[in-house]
């Protein structure tokens, strides 16, 4: 985790260049940084919406830039600025829905087995399913590698609270999956 820990400090760096002295320049590096990260997860949120992903990532970083002076370093800057993304994905969500173009339910077409597509159909379908809390905090702990703590601040939950949805949300995918349990080392699910 050395690497970690050393883009943490590129980080940390960045936005105190940015805070300090306004440089602009410093923020670019951590908008290209960060912004594949960004979009996965809120694509993620948004179940394969790419374009409404995308319009949400820019707002994660115009707001981000906006409220840098917020970061205190506390946690990882990647890890602030996800939270700052699930903001900006709680409030579209407060929005009137818009008309929607695509009803194909975000699933990216990728050449696969078939087997492997019905597997990706089923826990898509499973993980809506879920309450709303728990598919937070699977696709930010599952998907997105956070720590239990690391999702409690994203999500500004209790740790207590983010661990019970982890396990509720686990069990309830492991139940309603349990026809695709791996054998012999095959691929798990969440």
């Amino acid at each position: 985790m050395a690497d970690d820990a050393a883009e943490a400090r590129i980080d940390l760096a960045l936005a105190r260049r940015v805070q300090h002295n306004g440089d602009r320049q410093a923020f670019e590096q951590l908008v290209r940084r960060h912004q594949g990260t960004v979009r996965a997860q809120l694509r993620r949120l948004l179940h394969g919406d790419d374009a409404t992903a995308d319009d949400l990532a820019q707002e994660t970083f115009v707001l981000a830039w906006r409220k840098l002076d917020q970061f205190r370093g506390d946690a990882r800057f990647s890890t602030w600025l996800y939270r700052v993304a699930y903001s900006c994905f709680l409030q579209a969500r407060r929005r009137p829905a818009q008309p929607e173009g695509d009803e194909d339910g975000g699933l990216e077409q990728l050449p696969a087995p078939r087997q492997r597509i019905d597997l990706q159909l089923d826990l898509e379908q499973a993980m809506r399913r879920l309450s709303p809390a728990e598919q937070a905090v699977l696709l930010h702990c599952v998907q997105l590698g956070l720590s239990h703590e690391e999702a409690a601040y994203v999500l500004s939950l209790p740790l207590g609270t983010v661990k019970t949805h982890a396990l509720r949300g686990r069990a309830k995918l492991k139940t309603w999956l349990a026809a695709w349990h791996p054998a012999d080392g095959d691929e798990e699910f969440p």
